[in-house]
């Protein structure tokens, strides 16, 4: 969404990608309430300023595990990845990064404008939960109850320092 805004302070954000940036931010995590009722469900965020990859790492943090987030399994807005691979992000991305990116890494390849994604600073995210591996089907069906059709299972958490790893 961060990049979304970006575009739209450029003057280049088109008519679809005005009504996906409405759509994102207007929406509300309706399924939080539910989930923070479920015993399985560990932690539950929103994601916002620090973007994907540094909620993430507050969640790795706080249990004291590493984090591996699958790339190819997050949701993206398609029109997003246009522009940023257009050069088209946020300065509170690069700051992000700046911040915490010494606690994370990503796979070798990985472009400067995947990085940009992972910290795009979000204006009413999605919801980002960590639950046990039993509870994933039944957190996934209530996002699709609650009209998430784009929710995923995007990583998983494992022994080690607390930090983020993207594969």
């Amino acid at each position: 969404v961060g990049i979304l805004s970006a575009a739209l302070k450029k003057g280049k954000l088109s008519d679809k990608g005005y009504a996906a940036m409405l759509e994102w931010t207007t929406r509300l995590n309706t399924p939080g309430e539910a989930l923070s009722q479920m015993g399985e469900v560990h932690a539950l965020t929103d994601v916002t300023g620090f973007g994907l990859a540094g909620h993430l790492l507050e969640m790795a943090r706080g249990a004291g595990l590493t984090a591996r987030l699958d790339w190819n399994r997050i949701p993206m807005i398609p029109e997003a990845i246009e522009y940023v691979k257009a050069g088209i992000y946020t300065g509170a991305s690069t700051r992000n990064w700046a911040g915490y990116g010494a606690e994370a890494s990503l796979a070798s390849g990985m472009a400067d404008w995947q990085q940009r994604l992972l910290t795009d600073p979000q204006t009413s995210g999605g919801l980002l939960v960590a639950c046990a591996p039993e509870k994933e089907a039944e957190v996934l069906a209530l996002f699709q109850r609650s009209g998430f059709p784009e929710a995923a299972s995007i990583g998983s958490f494992a022994a080690g320092p607390a930090r983020v790893e993207v594969a």
